[in-house]
C-alpha cells in the first residue's frame, strides 16, 4: 500500500497528472500550437531567428509543473495599489527562469538593443539620396490606424487596440515594445501575429500590388539614385533623432536606439561596436527576447477569442499598410509624370529588407530590365522610422 501511495503521490505530484486535471486540455493544445510555430519556424523559415524562440518559450510555459513563468507574478507587478506594483524585487525573488528573462521585455530593454543592432545593419542612404519616400514609409502606417478601430469596434480597450494596430508596422520590436506597455496580457499573441505576418509578406503582398497597379505601372523603370556622401550619412541619424525625440518625447527609446546604432555604422571610427551591434549583441538579445515573449502564452491567457481577433486584426493591418503605401505610390507616380513605379510604396512596411526585395521582384516580372531594390530601401527604412514614430504616438496617447 505505501508502494501504491508512493507511486500515487508521483503521479499527482508530476506534469502529466495535470494533463487529466479540470482544464488540462488547454496545455496539450498550447503545446500542439508550439509544435506548430517550431514546424514553420525550421521547415518553412518563417522568421526563424525569432519564432522558434518563441514557440520554444511557449512549450517551456505551458508544461504543467515546470514553473519556469508565473503570470498571477505579473498581474500583482502590473496591480495598482498592490504590495509588489512594479516590484521587480518580488520577481527576482519568487519567479522562474522565464519571469526573470521577462523583465527584460517589460522594462523595454530588449526591443532597444534591437533597435541598435537594426540602427547598425540599416543603410539610410536611399532614404537621403530621395526624401520623398519618406511619404511612402508614413503612408504605410495606415494600416495601424485602421486595424486600431477595427479593435475598437470588436470591444477591445483604447489600450488593447492600440497594441494590435502596431502590428500593421510590420516591425516585430516596435510591437512587442508598444503591447509591453500597453496591453502586456496580450504580448504573446501580437507578438506571434507580427512575425508570422512579416514572414508571409511575400504571400499578402503581391496580390495586392497587382490588384492596384496596372502593367504600366509596374514596368516603369527609375533613374539611378544620387551618390550619397558620408557626411550625409553621419549627420541624419543625429539630425532625425534629434527632430523626432523633440517632436514627439514617448519616441525616444526607440529613436534613439535605432539612429545611435546607425550613427556606429556610419562614423567609421567605430567599426567594433558596431558589428558588435550588428552580430553579438543582436544575436544574444533575440535569444532572450523570443523565450522570454514566449512564455507569455500560457495556456490560460492564450486560448481565448480575443487571439482570434487579434490574428484576424494583424492581417488586416498589414493588408491595409500595404494598400496605403501603394496609393501614396500611385499619386506619386501621377505627379511625377510616370517617373516613380508605385510598387516601391509597398516597401513602406518596415520589414527590411524582405519588402523591398518583394517590391523588386513584382516589379522585375512586368518588367525583367527593372532593378527596384535601392529604390524601393527608401521607403522601407522609412517605414523603420514611421512605426517608431506611430507607436510613439500611441504610447503616449494611451501610456
Amino acid at each position: 500500500m505505501d508502494v501504491l501511495k508512493t507511486l500515487e503521490g508521483l503521479w499527482q505530484d508530476s506534469g502529466f497528472g495535470n494533463f487529466f486535471a479540470e482544464g488540462g486540455w488547454k496545455y496539450i493544445v498550447m503545446i500542439l500550437v508550439a509544435c506548430v510555430l517550431l514546424y514553420l519556424g525550421i521547415k518553412k523559415k518563417f522568421e526563424p531567428l525569432l519564432l522558434v524562440g518563441i514557440a520554444f518559450g511557449c512549450l517551456l510555459a505551458n508544461l504543467p509543473g515546470a514553473g519556469l513563468y508565473h503570470p498571477e507574478l505579473w498581474d500583482e507587478f502590473l496591480r495598482e495599489g498592490g504590495e509588489f506594483y512594479h516590484s521587480y524585487g518580488h520577481i527576482l525573488t519568487h519567479g522562474g527562469l522565464l519571469d526573470i528573462l521577462y523583465i527584460g521585455v517589460k522594462s523595454g530593454v530588449y526591443p532597444c538593443l534591437i533597435f541598435i543592432g537594426v540602427g547598425a545593419m540599416t543603410d539610410f542612404g536611399p532614404l537621403i539620396a530621395n526624401p520623398k519616400t519618406f511619404f511612402l514609409g508614413a503612408a504605410a502606417q495606415f494600416g495601424v490606424f485602421f486595424a486600431f478601430f477595427g479593435a475598437i469596434l470588436l470591444g477591445f480597450t483604447g489600450n488593447q487596440a492600440a497594441a494590435i494596430g502596431i502590428i500593421g508596422g510590420a516591425d516585430g520590436p516596435t510591437a512587442i515594445l508598444t503591447s509591453t506597455l500597453l496591453a502586456p496580457e496580450l504580448l504573446g499573441a501580437i507578438a506571434i501575429a507580427a512575425y508570422s505576418y512579416m514572414a508571409l509578406i511575400p504571400m499578402i503582398q503581391p496580390p495586392i500590388m497587382k490588384l492596384l497597379t496596372t502593367e504600366k505601372e509596374r514596368s516603369v523603370k527609375m533613374e539611378q539614385l544620387r551618390e550619397v556622401s558620408k557626411t550625409e550619412k553621419i549627420v541624419f541619424p543625429i539630425v532625425v533623432a534629434a527632430f523626432v525625440i523633440l517632436l514627439l518625447p514617448s519616441t525616444a527609446p526607440l529613436i534613439g536606439s535605432l539612429m545611435f546604432g546607425n550613427l556606429l555604422k556610419e562614423t567609421g571610427v567605430t567599426e567594433r561596436l558596431s558589428d558588435t551591434a550588428q552580430n553579438a549583441l543582436m544575436n544574444i538579445v533575440t535569444l532572450f527576447l523570443g523565450i522570454s515573449v514566449g512564455a507569455t502564452t500560457v495556456a490560460s491567457r492564450f486560448l481565448n477569442p480575443q487571439t482570434l481577433y487579434i490574428i484576424l486584426l494583424g492581417l488586416i493591418a498589414f493588408c491595409f499598410s500595404t494598400v496605403g503605401g501603394l496609393l501614396i505610390g500611385k499619386l506619386m507616380y501621377k505627379l511625377s509624370g510616370g517617373k516613380i513605379n508605385p510598387l516601391i510604396g509597398s516597401a513602406g512596411v518596415s520589414a527590411v529588407p524582405m519588402a523591398a526585395r518583394v517590391s523588386q521582384m513584382v516589379g522585375q516580372k512586368a518588367n525583367p530590365s527593372n532593378f527596384l531594390l535601392m529604390h524601393a530601401m527608401g521607403p522601407n527604412v522609412a517605414g523603420v522610422i514611421g512605426s517608431a514614430i506611430a507607436a510613439g504616438f500611441l504610447i503616449k496617447v494611451f501610456g
